[in-house]
């Protein structure tokens, strides 16, 4: 059997349009059976359409004005009512304006909020195979970007773009209605020249903006990794390295944002020229009536008024058209994210985990059934892998590296799928369960143990959030943290710093126990929980790992042979299937690969007799319990 295809990379989608990513913005706007959202949006529309009534009745009012204070006709009237009428216009015009943005800014905060809060759960939905294939720096500038993009498309489209086109439809029927067509006509071809011009000018730029965002993504790659491994810099002396690499990448997105701004000085040019030309044809027709006497000064003053009114938003509108350009672009990569499907994901009607058959919460059986996989269809790594655990047995797994143990405990976890054969909890496959209640039920202390950049509390808690700071202290003791988190200064509010780097080896190990305990897992994974430490922290820890794998089936993944010698069962695995089974005793009579490994190991100092360990007589251990 092939392995099931791989979802694609979002770099890997189709691209997509302008139009299919308002599509995909859309249903944030108007939400289904949220009637306060929609109200707020009819209301908005009212107050747009009213701003801009406003707008288009100031120039007539105005130009009344100018007729009536004309020599001719009343030297020394002052047309007071067209005075007043002119300032509350204008007034009507701003508070329209301004009671619109007030009443759509609820709508539009709450659109970004979910739009960003969708797309962080997708990413966790994903699979660990498309983290493992992505940078960090570069998701998280795509969700920061995407959601300024969707905040500037619903602020600049909705309320500007729109109102502006509408203002140049009444302004030509105005002008064509008092005059004539040629009024019309003229200042019609400007806005469709203007419009065209900056719309296509602007379609060829966003090649540039789409650069600038690539090379923004690779420079702010280069510099969190290099950050994140700060010691490694260090350790080689490659500062000038890192520098260099950075450096690279900040001069590619230099000559990018260059040929940005370089175009974007062109298209206003070409825009300046077109608004100059149209307004200087529009005011020599109307310079020619009032000579001709066929218009009034107030009419001449209402053409140059209804133009100068739509130059400040035709201009606006090339401003706003290359940010919503922009926008859609940042928006794009965003959406392309949420368009990645889940390589694991729950089937219909996928069950819940629960009790053992018995009754009551008991530790899980767990079982693999002629598993094949591999992390890359042209390499596979278990083949054929079988073996069970009884509920509440010591399983260990040993080999040499690349022989495929880490991957046994990933396909418990159900972060990847198998490519044939079975998964199986409590004699359920564990395709058919729900990746919540399947991951409730195991916990995991790994080797490398990462903390958040927190404090110790908080990292403990965080098995289970909501737990009581004396379960959280319980859950220390019995990690054996719990006195040294006391001699620290601010106690469990200390903050451990990035990644944990704060506390040593040992330290981070106790935390993840103890973050173990606290969850109570029915199965638990010890992961080469230990390799990393010298000798006498390991066998502190053990003490631990004794205290957190009682009265659970546990599975140890191993390097030092001595920390798995009291198992009930030892697996070797060896060129991804398993060479030998049994006890230590039985498999270092047989004489085969494991008792090679064993002499190996002692030789080079790595394995000592393990210490038979107790438990402390008050050490009241949490019952498994079920996952929900």
């Amino acid at each position: 059997m092939m392995p099931a295809s791989l979802p694609p990379a979002a770099s890997d989608t189709p691209s997509r349009t302008g139009l299919q990513t308002v599509r995909s913005l859309l249903p944030y706007l108007w939400p289904k059976g949220d009637t306060g959202a929609h109200v707020r949006v009819v209301t908005a529309v009212v107050l747009l359409i009213l701003a801009k009534v406003a707008t288009v009745y100031i120039p007539i009012v105005y130009s009344h004005a100018v007729d009536a204070l004309s020599p001719k006709d009343h030297p020394l009237a002052v047309p007071l009512g067209l005075i007043v009428a002119y300032a509350v216009l204008r007034v009507a015009s701003a508070g329209f304006a301004e009671l619109r943005d007030a009443v759509f800014a609820a709508v539009a905060q709450s659109t970004v909020r979910k739009v960003a809060l969708q797309t962080f759960q997708h990413l966790h939905r994903l699979s660990l195979r498309f983290h493992m294939d992505r940078m960090t720096g570069g998701l998280s500038r795509s969700i920061e970007r995407g959601t300024g993009g969707v905040e500037n498309v619903l602020r600049l489209a909705v309320f500007n773009i729109v109102p502006t086109l509408l203002e140049v439809v009444l302004v030509v029927g105005i002008l064509w209605h008092l005059f004539d067509w040629r009024f019309g006509s003229v200042t019609l071809v400007t806005v469709a020249l203007y419009i065209g011009f900056t719309f296509g000018f602007t379609n060829w730029r966003v090649r540039f903006r789409r650069a600038m965002n690539d090379t923004d993504n690779d420079a702010q790659n280069k510099a969190i990794d290099s950050l994140l491994n700060f010691e490694t810099v260090k350790y080689f002396g490659n500062e000038a390295h890192e520098a260099r690499r950075f450096d690279e990448a900040r001069a590619r997105y230099e000559r990018a944002a260059v040929k940005s701004q370089v175009t974007l000085n062109m298209l206003n040019l070409g825009q300046a020229l077109i608004i100059a030309a149209g307004l200087g044809g529009v005011m020599l027709m109307a310079a020619n009536g009032v000579q001709a006497g066929t218009m009034t000064v107030g009419q001449f003053v209402l053409v140059n008024t209804y133009l100068m009114q739509l130059y400040q938003p035709l201009n606006f509108l090339g401003f706003v058209y290359r940010e919503i350009k922009q926008g859609l672009v940042d928006m794009e990569q965003m959406f392309r994210l949420l368009a990645v499907g889940q390589e694991v994901a729950d089937r219909p009607g996928a069950l819940v985990l629960a009790a053992h058959p018995s009754g009551g919460a008991q530790p899980g059986t767990v079982a693999f059934r002629d598993v094949h996989f591999g992390y890359n269809p042209n390499r596979e790594i278990l083949r054929g892998v079988s073996f069970s655990a009884a509920a509440g047995a010591k399983l260990a797994i040993v080999g040499p590296t690349g022989a495929g143990k880490s991957t046994i405990s990933r396909l418990l976890f159900r972060f990847y799928d198998v490519t044939e054969g079975a998964v199986e909890i409590d004699g359920i496959d564990v395709r058919d369960l729900t990746q919540a209640s399947l991951r409730a039920a195991i916990g995991v202390v790994p080797q490398d143990t990462v903390l958040f950049n927190d404090t110790i509390g908080y990292n403990i808690a965080y098995g289970r959030p909501g737990a009581s700071q004396a379960e959280v202290e319980h859950a220390a003791r019995l990690a054996q943290v719990h006195d040294f988190v006391l001699r620290l200064p601010d106690g469990y509010n200390t903050r451990v710093g990035e990644r944990g780097l704060k506390l040593s080896g040992g330290e981070k190990q106790r935390v993840a126990i103890a973050r173990t305990i606290l969850k109570n897992p029915r199965i638990l994974i010890l992961d080469e929980a230990t390799s990393a430490l010298d000798t006498r922290t390991e066998r502190e820890i053990e003490t631990a790992l004794r205290t957190v794998s009682a009265h659970r089936t546990t599975l140890v993944i191993a390097h030092r042979l001595s920390t798995v010698t009291d198992a009930d069962e030892i697996l070797v695995l060896n060129e991804g299937r398993v060479a030998e089974r049994g006890t230590h005793a039985s498999l270092l009579a047989a004489d085969g690969l494991y008792a090679r490994m064993w002499a190996l190991q002692v030789e080079q100092g790595e394995v000592s007799e393990p210490e038979t360990a107790q438990l402390a007589p008050d050490a009241v251990l949490p019952e498994p319990v079920a996952a929900q």
